[in-house]
This record gives structure tokens, sequence and C-alpha cells, in this order.
């Protein structure tokens, strides 16, 4: 007798999946705004040669298309959004389906990989230098048919879906988060510290931790901070769970200052290098890629340049294709090409998770 073709194809997949290693945890880097010819450049800018950033040397790479659902060049809220839930949706929407329309109709709301997390009982974190309330970080814990309404974006860490909410949020954006969500009658620093999270600042705040802190919101002013240290005391809060974690890390990649943005990326993959080394041997799967490419061109130069003055930028998202990369328990299904939505299964089947 012969079986039905996706019965065979569902059990192949649960006898790959048999011999395959599930991840105890996922850190997502996130590279907003870097192209292929961002991390180029960005290895010559800081190595003087091609091919020279960690994440050129982890061991499975594809290249991932960004569309969203009504156009081919995406924003950050789309492109993240089909990154962590596996569904496109349109510009300027953050976690909700595309029955959505920016600022005047919610749609659905769409379950990403960091609620799948909380309702498990594992820990998770978002960490960025960009505002923590804006469409990439938001778009992990957050749903709303508009990636502006900052207040209405952040509140939401405190009224979560599932399990108690996002552990560890580390960012900046204070003022506008403060301002917006005073107009929504919120008062942050009395409702954090009622929820359980440690209200915290500034960046040596956040250093200086406890071992035994275990969650905090981390609201900063200023988007110039390293994101090393914040990065490794996420995972110093969120291993404390034996059940394992997911974090996000966001960097802010596309600037129109070239050398700020190729010194953004290279800072960036020092901080992937040195993560991957901690969590080496935790059953952490570590994977980066970029939301969205961006208008960085290198049409000249020669060996001994000044790479910053070789790179024109035009400053505008592009539709390219971006890099995936990964390694740890996983990180085999990174592969050939496919699209920004498949990103979503590979962190659920890296957690041995259906959707």
């Amino acid at each position: 007798m012969r079986l039905p073709i996706k019965i065979v194809a569902l059990l192949l997949a649960l006898c790959l999946h048999a011999g395959a290693q599930d991840a105890k945890n996922i850190i997502l880097f996130l590279a907003d705004g870097t192209g292929l010819p961002t991390v180029n450049a960005a290895s010559l800018y800081g190595y003087g040669e091609p091919q020279a950033l960690y994440v050129h040397r982890m061991p499975h790479t594809a290249l991932m298309e960004t569309s969203a659902a009504s156009a081919w060049v995406t924003d950050s809220a789309a492109g993240m959004t089909a990154i962590v839930t596996g569904q496109k949706t349109h510009n300027g929407v953050i976690s909700q389906a595309a029955d959505a329309a920016r600022g005047i109709k919610d749609g659905a709301p769409l379950k990403t990989i960091l609620e799948y997390a909380e309702e498990r009982g594992l820990s998770t974190g978002v960490v960025s230098n960009s505002p923590i309330s804006d469409a990439t970080p938001a778009a992990c814990y957050a749903h709303s048919n508009d990636r502006d309404k900052h207040g209405e974006n952040f509140a939401q860490i405190l009224k979560p879906r599932f399990g108690d909410g996002v552990d560890v949020v580390i960012g900046p954006g204070r003022a506008r988060i403060l301002r917006e969500t005073a107009q929504l009658g919120l008062d942050i620093a009395s409702a954090l510290p009622e929820k359980g999270y440690r209200y915290l600042l500034e960046p040596e705040q956040v250093s200086a931790l406890p071992a035994s802190a275990k969650r905090i919101v981390a609201l900063f002013d200023s988007e110039d901070f390293e994101i090393g240290p914040m990065v490794a005391a996420a995972i110093r809060i969120l291993s404390q769970n034996a059940d394992g974690f997911f974090l996000m890390v966001e960097s802010n990649n596309h600037f129109r200052d070239a050398a700020k943005t190729l010194d953004r990326l290279v800072k960036m993959d020092q901080v992937i290098r040195e993560t991957s080394e901690r969590v080496r041997n935790t059953d952490t799967l570590v994977l980066f890629t970029a939301d969205h490419a961006y208008g960085v061109r290198m049409s000249k130069g020669n060996r001994g340049d000044e790479v910053p003055s070789l790179v024109s930028v035009e400053d505008t998202h592009t539709a390219e294709e971006v890099i995936v990369t990964a390694e740890g328990p996983g990180a085999e299904r990174v592969h050939g090409f496919f699209p920004n939505t498949q990103l979503f299964h590979i962190m659920m089947a890296g957690f041995g998770w259906q959707p």
C-alpha cells in the first residue's frame, strides 16, 4: 500500500528529528539593516581581509529572502514579525497577521517564539541598542497595528499573553517610553517592581547585578553603549532556569555614516564570537541574521585604503537576500535558500517544538 505524500513527509521528519539533539537554549543575533555588502565591507574594515568575521566561520550558512506581505522591501516590523512568528505581515505592523491595517485596524495576534518559550516555562530576554519598544525587539513580546505606538508596545511587557512575560529587557528609548506610557496612565517606575522586575537606568547597573537577579528591565537614555556586557548579563540571568532560555540580541547596523555602520557590525561580530565561546558546551543554538538589507555599496578601492571612504550609502532599505549563519544543536537546518518565515520554524524545530 502506498502512503500519502504528506504522511511520508511527516514520518521522514519524525525520523530525522529522532536522531537530532534539541537545543536547550537559543540565542538569535539580529543585525538590523545588514545585507551581504555590509558584511563584506565590515570584514575589510575590521580585519583588512574578506571573510574574516566570526560569522563567516560559523559552520552552517543560508540565504534568506526578506519581503513583507504586501511589499518586496520590508521594514523591521514586518521583517522581524516573519522571523519570530513564521508569518508575513505588512510594513509597520508588529506580530499581527496580514489582516491588520497599519494604524487603522488590528489583525489577529501572532504567537512569537518568545511566547512559545514563556508558555513552556523557559526564561526569555531581549537586548537591543535600538529603542526597546521599537519594531525589532517589540515584535518578540508585543502585538500592535503600528510600530510607532511605543507606549502601547512597552506596556505589553506588563500584560503578557503567555507565562510571566519576558524576563530580561535591556535597551534605550527611556524618555519616549516614559512619556507615552504616562499618557496611558501607566507609571513604569512603580508598575515594573510590582511585576517583580528590577528597574535599572544605566548599563553599569546591569553589569553590577548580583548573581541572584532574575527579572530586570533596564531602560537607557543613550543608544551608545557596548552590548557585549549587556548580553553577558542577560545570559547570566537567563541561565539560572534549568529548562533553558530564548534570547534575542539586536544591533542596529545601518546608518548614513559608513564608519558607524561598519564599526557596529564588527563589534557585534565580536560579541557573537565571545557569546558562542561562552555557551559552546551548553546545548545552545546560536543564530545570526538580518531583518533586511540596506543601501551599502563598495564599488572601488585598493588594499590599504580607508574602507569607509570607499563605501557609498543610499539611505534606504533594500530587497536583497540576507545571510543566516548558525552553530549548535539544530544548526544543520540552516542551509540553502529560504523565506524569512522559515527561520521561525528552524528555531521551533531547534527546541523540538511544533507550532
